[in-house]
């Protein structure tokens, strides 16, 4: 049976809490944790000024220079558009991506939101559909946002094809496990094998449980939360990791 390595990651448009901009050091520790599917968040696809100003700002988008060699297939989901550039979420795959489609799940103006959907290859089963998200600071949007995502996979992702929601829920109220659990039968990876969700923001000092690596369809080998040196420095959310084995049948 297939194993996966799946990593969720904020990267906060490649700079630490105190601005510096990492990167480098982001791209380096997200490639030695070997992962086959990574899912991140505050992706920049383009930044004008930030390209003008910062000395080691890549001359690629920031999707490629991650993904760099390790990753052959990736998708991009534009969800904060301004006057010199824009930012969403991404996926980064070992495996063909055999289609991806990026859904508006905005609540308003400010806080502009996507759900990025990916299916991917995967050893002549059906596909593995893999979802990437950053929801609402505010519960109400949350709640909002989460409805749209029951309703997508509902609509799109049939009940015997494995499945992967990962992304920043920003749900320190700990709401959205038991409504997936019980809408979807999603297990959060972390939660399934340690009884907790992964304290992951922020970084330096993580007591905020945002970040979640959903699944249907797997056995959870292994979650991690990354907070640790060198990630602790990185970016302002600490990364979820989980080895997952696909269910047989």
């Amino acid at each position: 049976m297939k194993e996966y390595r799946i990593l969720s990651y904020n990267i906060h448009k490649g700079f630490s809490l105190n601005r510096k901009f990492m990167l480098n050091a982001i791209r380096e520790a997200i490639h030695a944790t070997n992962a086959d599917l990574v899912f991140l968040q505050e992706v920049v696809g383009e930044n004008q000024r930030h390209a003008q100003k910062i000395s080691q700002w890549p001359v690629v988008a920031q999707l490629d220079y991650l993904a760099d060699s390790m990753w052959a297939h990736s998708a991009y989901g534009k969800n904060a558009v301004y006057q010199h550039g824009h930012h969403g979420n991404a996926i980064l795959s070992r495996r063909a991506i055999i289609k991806w489609e990026n859904i508006d799940i905005s609540n308003n103006r400010l806080e502009r939101r996507g759900l990025l959907h990916a299916v991917i290859e995967s050893s002549g089963r059906p596909g593995l559909h893999a979802i990437c998200v950053h929801l609402d600071l505010f519960a109400k949007g949350r709640k909002a946002q989460l409805e749209r995502i029951i309703a997508r996979i509902k609509e799109h992702v049939p009940p015997e094809c494995p499945l992967i929601l990962a992304g920043d829920f920003n749900d320190w109220s700990e709401v959205a496990s038991p409504h997936l659990k019980s809408e979807l039968d999603l297990r959060e990876a972390f939660f399934s094998l340690h009884n907790r969700h992964a304290r992951s923001f922020p970084a330096w000092f993580p007591f905020l449980p945002l970040d979640r690596i959903y699944t249907r369809g797997f056995h959870e080998i292994e979650a991690n939360c990354f907070v640790s040196p060198p990630w602790d420095q990185l970016s302002d959310h600490g990364a979820v990791m989980a080895v997952l084995r696909e269910r047989s049948g």
